[in-house]
């Protein structure tokens, strides 16, 4: 956790001067030692190129395997992060059924970007069969949960798309889904 604690200090500069090397550093350390967060946020590193990856390496790849770490934890963030690397192909071949049951994992704890793309993915049947009714439930609670005004406004757009190909029976139904949903359902 101290090792976590440095990372982000020396990457937000709080405390000490804004030092993208030594903040790697620190999470690598942490990483290696299984702390999910850390591991989530070195991934992040090698994402956004903020972490030398090599002569030979790729950062897509070293990204793609640090969120793995992370996701295969619980890491709600990673698995997202990890369905994203998936479907553009990052670091990994795409693979939409992974994509799915990666974004699906994050979606079930509350994540509501991950919600949206689980609906996405059932919109346009990538990885899972096409649903317009999980698709408009995942929307709904992608919409309820958000915390950000752009990500509930695009739930609610891409809620309002999805219903425009259903009937008013399967809106109900997805309606009643969403209410009653629960984590693993």
């Amino acid at each position: 956790q101290a090792q976590l604690r440095m990372g982000l200090l020396h990457y937000h500069g709080h405390g000490v001067r804004e030092n993208d090397k030594q903040a790697v550093q620190w999470f690598e350390r942490a990483a290696r030692q299984g702390l999910a967060e850390a591991q989530f946020q070195l991934g992040n590193m090698y994402a956004y190129g903020l972490a030398d990856p090599g002569a030979d390496a790729d950062p897509n790849r070293l990204a793609a395997q640090w969120y793995f770490e992370a996701a295969r934890q619980g890491h709600a963030d990673a698995q997202y992060s990890l369905g994203y690397a998936l479907h553009a192909g990052l670091g990994t071949p795409a693979d939409h059924a992974e994509e799915s049951a990666w974004f699906r994992k994050a979606a079930e704890q509350g994540h509501a970007q991950a919600r949206i793309n689980v609906g996405v993915t059932y919109f346009k049947g990538m990885g899972v069969p096409q649903d317009y009714v999980q698709a408009h439930m995942w929307f709904n609670l992608a919409a309820a949960s958000a915390t950000d005004d752009d990500i509930r406004k695009q739930a609610v757009t891409n809620r309002d798309v999805v219903a425009t190909a259903m009937t008013p029976t399967q809106i109900a139904d997805a309606q009643k889904l969403a209410r009653e949903w629960q984590p693993g359902s």
